[in-house]
């Protein structure tokens, strides 16, 4: 044995991840050591020294039926000794197939057409370029688009040029393509995202408006009514500009229906789904469409093809997991989960709404979002931040808050107990960080 191997031995995971590992939104001169996670299960994780955290977050959204869960790794086994991968340019193959059949029942009725990709970034890019060639292929030339203010859609081009939080897109300015933003129609300010939506509608100069339905992740959880955005899709719609319901957080079962859109009268020509869909074990992602889009590439010449492809587009294992993850979603049990989170998130914000240090509680499904009540704008990854989440790590509890935005989105088989002890903490926080 070398000694290189032997101070590897001998060393943690944190210190051997330093030597050569980037990890995202992180800057490396500040940050502290990550945790080395070793095992999870459910709603566990436990980390290289023995140490046990309540995953209150389902690790940025994508594990809604807990860790190590053994029906989709069952699932995924089967796949991986049938056919584990095989190109979707020319081929086709059974999990694919009936993926695209499962959804199609249970996504609202407009949407006929189905594009793999490999995560919630490129489901969104992908929708973008649909929306921008459609027109290019009509001979219009529509090549701006619409999005709300604080958004985020992700961090490839065309969803970096979409998000609005600007830290995350400074240094890319220039090379972004040409969004033009409104104000979320949060209580107060309906009428001045409906009267900003009608002034660019009128323009005829934009191809699509990409929105997060309900619920703004990144943004800290921010919540709106379905009313106000029935009646910008309704805008759009009667101006010829595509809407895109960006689904990759809200979709399957977080806002306590299969998708946000479900509380929808009208519904987006294209939605974005990835995090959940393959309940946290392979990635994936899938952009769907009305068949008029498809349509508009459907040609006899080549060109107006599109012309857009992943390596693992479609990949047979992650379509066992989904499909998997997707017959657990549907399962009586795991849907009285969804009502039984919600009221436990519900019971939690009668208790802390009132408090002084509170500014607002908000729920919506399996979704709470605490906003704390401070003497100036926290950044997004200021210093209360900071002191926050290192709280809920000394204590077990994985949540990573928004400035000051406490919030808890968990996985969908999380008990009682635990839940009680993530809120536990949070009101402790409350009274020991702020």
């Amino acid at each position: 044995m070398t000694n290189n191997q032997a101070n590897a031995q001998n060393a943690t995971l944190a210190e051997r991840d330093a030597k050569h590992l980037w990890h995202p939104y992180t800057q490396h001169k500040t940050a502290a050591l990550p945790v080395g996670i070793v095992r999870g299960e459910d709603a566990l994780l436990w980390d290289e020294n023995g140490k046990q955290y309540i995953d209150a977050i389902a690790s940025w959204w994508v594990n809604p039926y807990g860790h190590s869960n053994k029906f989709i790794a069952d699932a995924v086994y089967r796949q991986l000794t049938t056919l584990e991968h095989v190109l979707f340019g020319g081929f086709t193959h059974e999990p694919a197939v009936q993926l695209s059949e499962k959804l199609i029942e249970i996504l609202p009725t407009n949407q006929q057409k189905l594009f793999f990709s490999d995560n919630g970034s490129t489901a969104v890019e992908v929708a973008i370029k649909v929306a921008l060639q459609y027109y290019y292929n009509k001979g219009e030339k529509r090549t701006r688009i619409i999005a709300f203010e604080d958004a985020f859609h992700g961090d490839t081009f065309a969803a970096m040029a979409a998000s609005g939080i600007s830290f995350f897109t400074e240094a890319f300015k220039g090379s972004l393509i040409e969004v033009t933003r409104i104000p979320v129609p949060v209580k107060g300010k309906k009428q001045e995202s409906l009267k900003a939506m009608q002034e660019l509608a009128a323009a005829g100069n934009y191809a699509a408006f990409i929105f997060e339905p309900l619920v703004q992740g990144a943004a800290g959880m921010v919540m709106y009514e379905p009313e106000p955005l029935n009646e910008l899709i309704a805008l759009c719609r009667k101006n010829g500009i595509f809407t895109i319901a960006d689904e990759v957080m809200t979709g399957f079962g977080k806002t306590g229906k299969n998708f946000a859109c479900n509380y929808l009268t009208e519904q987006p020509d294209m939605m974005c789904l990835s995090k959940a869909l393959t309940g946290g074990t392979i990635p994936m992602a899938i952009t769907t469409f009305t068949q008029q889009l498809f349509d508009g590439f459907y040609d006899d010449d080549v060109n107006k093809a599109l012309f857009h492809g992943h390596t693992f587009t479609a990949n047979p294992t992650a379509c066992a997991a989904a499909l998997a993850g997707l017959e657990l979603l549907q399962q009586p049990d795991m849907q009285q989960n969804l009502i039984r989170i919600n009221e436990n998130h519900t019971r939690f914000k009668a208790t802390i709404e009132h408090h002084p240090r509170v500014k607002t509680v908000r729920v919506l499904g399996v979704i709470l979002a605490l906003e704390l009540l401070t003497d100036s704008k926290e950044s997004y990854y200021g210093g209360l931040r900071n002191r926050l989440y290192n709280f809920f790590i000394d204590n077990g509890i994985i949540i990573r808050p928004v400035g000051n935005i406490i919030y808890i989105l968990p996985p969908y088989i999380i008990s009682d107990d635990l839940l009680a002890n993530i809120y536990e903490k949070v009101a402790l926080a409350i009274e020991k960080i702020v």
